[in-house]
C-alpha cells in the first residue's frame, strides 16, 4: 500500500513541477513563456492561465493529500514499542535468578548471565603477586 502511495506520491510531484513551469511568469522568464516561446498553438491569454492555474491547486491538493497519509502511515509503522514486550516469560527451572528482569533480557539477546549476588567465599588464599620481570615505567620505541 504505502510503495503505491510513493508512486501516485511521486507522479504528483512530477506533474506539479511541469505545471508550475508552464506558467507564464511575471518576469518573463517562466517556461511558458510570454511572444514566441512555450506552448503558443495549445492556448492563448485567458485560457492557459485558468487551465494552469486550476491544475496546480489539484495537484497542490493532491501533493497535500498524500503527504498527509505516508506521513501518518509512517508514524504508524514507527510505533515505540516496550522492552517487556519481547521479553519471555518462560525460564528454566534450574535458573537461580528467574524473576530478574536484567538476566532475562541479557539471556534473550544471547548474552551470559551475571553470577548471584552472593558468591561463595574462596577456599585457598590468593597467589602473592609476583614481581615484574619488565620496568613498570612506559618505554618509547627508539628510532634507528
Amino acid at each position: 500500500m504505502q510503495t503505491v502511495l510513493i508512486s501516485i506520491h511521486l507522479i504528483v510531484v512530477l506533474g506539479l513541477i511541469a505545471v508550475v513551469l508552464l506558467q507564464r511568469s511575471e518576469g518573463g522568464l517562466g517556461l511558458g513563456g510570454g511572444g514566441g516561446g512555450g506552448v503558443s498553438g495549445f492556448m492563448t491569454g485567458r485560457g492557459q492561465a485558468n487551465a494552469l492555474t486550476r491544475a496546480t491547486a489539484i495537484l497542490a491538493a493532491l501533493f497535500f493529500a498524500t503527504s498527509m497519509t505516508l506521513g501518518v502511515m509512517a508514524h504508524r509503522s514507527a510505533a515505540p514499542r516496550s522492552i517487556l514486550d519481547g521479553a519471555g516469560t518462560t525460564q528454566p527451572a534450574g535458573q537461580p535468578n528467574a524473576g530478574n528482569l536484567l538476566d532475562t533480557l541479557r539471556q534473550n539477546q544471547g548474552g551470559a548471565t551475571t553470577a548471584p549476588t552472593t558468591a561463595p567465599a574462596p577456599t585457598t588464599a590468593p597467589a602473592a603477586p609476583a614481581a615484574p620481570a619488565t620496568p613498570t615505567a612506559p618505554e618509547a620505541p627508539q628510532s634507528r
